[in-house]
């Protein structure tokens, strides 16, 4: 089979599905190609099978790129509240989580049937389960596609072919290859919104502490977030963890504020003549008992309030307050959530999404480097990109 298309979209995800969608219905012949048996398995398994697929809170400053500004057109011409009309327009009844978070009250299923009813609006020709191979541009400036169906030829390219993370529902590199044949460069790339792993010592005397849940003030580089913490026989996870991961480098401590609506130093004072355990006093504030015991014992801290002396209370207060944990490294790509890095936005139209200096080619959704934070940002930026590429392609 050697068919010619208007528009060839390489990736049946969140992204892809969108732009071949808005592509579609302006009127374009568009097939849209993965290598995965299923439509966007990695909608269909996000929120605990709910799809947190957007947040209302979404803009710039909570995405992370070299160019902090890029998602800022994108987001403008279809942000939160034109994803949210489209649900709305096909009956899916949704809620707000917490922080924005927009979750589907039924089935993450509702949003793949969506987009595939406005695939299928659009006239969009679908090929899944097949293996894409060599990419080409010919001196007529058509792509040329082979795949294990046929070469299929285009007057434009969409790369939407995702990142790195969750290789087990079959992400692969790609779109990285593509970008680089083509002679767009490729930032640094590293797992993201991904739990983070203790040293060996620490692993050993947290061990007991897996399950353990804390609300805390996490920091790591330029990020701050305030959420819970979850210690795991690994190292940390939960929502903060997840957040600061994006911004953590090897070699960086993790500071995490362990009572952040306590001022532990006056707290400590108070109390300096008790003959009670600081274990048990700082149970009081919300410490699960174990934490508190395994947390002190491991810094030398569970005696009696009335043993401290100022200097030691005043160091208490700064670990409780200050703690700084130096992470081994994290989980990788298999528990990440996103893949930080991607294809460079120097080289992009912010505008368009298109290669500024290939005509013709577009990349979008995770496979650029913006990556937004916990709780739906990730899908907005999918759905926003797409949208974009889908109008100019």
């Amino acid at each position: 089979m050697n068919k010619s298309y208007d528009v060839v979209v390489l990736g049946a995800g969140a992204a892809g599905m969108m732009c071949a969608a808005i592509a579609g219905q302006r009127g374009r012949k568009v097939l849209l190609l993965d290598h995965a048996e299923k439509l966007a398995e990695k909608i269909r398994i996000s929120g605990g099978g709910r799809c947190n697929f957007t947040n209302i809170d979404a803009r710039p400053d909570r995405y992370i790129s070299e160019n902090s500004h890029f998602c800022r057109s994108a987001l403008a011409q279809f942000g939160p509240q034109n994803f949210i009309a489209m649900i709305e327009g096909h009956g899916i009844a949704y809620h707000e989580k917490k922080l924005g978070q927009l979750f589907c009250d039924d089935s993450s299923q509702q949003v793949i049937d969506m987009l595939d009813a406005e695939c299928q609006k659009g006239g969009v020709v679908r090929q899944m389960g097949i293996s894409i191979g060599a990419v080409r541009k010919d001196e007529a400036g058509l792509f040329w596609v082979e795949t294990s169906v046929g070469v299929f030829g285009a007057t434009a390219l969409v790369v939407a072919t995702g990142g790195l993370s969750i290789p087990q529902i079959g992400a692969t590199p790609l779109g990285y290859r593509i970008a680089e044949q083509f002679g767009l460069p490729v930032t640094g790339l590293s797992p993201a919104l991904v739990p983070l792993t203790f040293h060996v010592a620490d692993a050993e005397a947290f061990a007991p502490l897996a399950g353990v849940s804390l609300d805390v003030e996490v920091r790591a580089g330029k990020g701050r977030f305030r959420e819970q913490i979850l210690f795991t026989h690994k190292g940390l996870s939960g929502p903060a963890i997840l957040q600061i991961s994006s911004y953590w480098e090897p070699g960086m401590d993790v500071v995490i504020n362990l009572l952040p609506d306590c001022d532990v130093q006056a707290f400590l004072d108070e109390r300096q003549s008790s003959e009670q355990l600081v274990s048990n006093a700082l149970a009081e504030l919300g410490w699960p008992k174990r934490f508190a015991e395994a947390w002190l014992s491991r810094l030398g801290f569970n005696v009696r309030l009335k043993d401290l002396s100022p200097k030691k209370r005043l160091q208490l207060a700064e670990q409780v307050q200050h703690w700084r944990i130096k992470p081994n490294g994290t989980q990788g790509y298999k528990k990440a959530e996103v893949t930080r890095g991607g294809v460079s936005t120097k080289a992009l139209s912010s505008k368009t999404m298109a290669a500024k200096d290939v005509p013709g080619l577009f990349f979008i959704g995770e496979v650029v480097d913006v990556t937004g934070w916990l709780g739906g940002y990730n899908f907005q930026w999918a759905w926003s990109s797409g949208y974009v590429a889908g109008k100019n392609c």
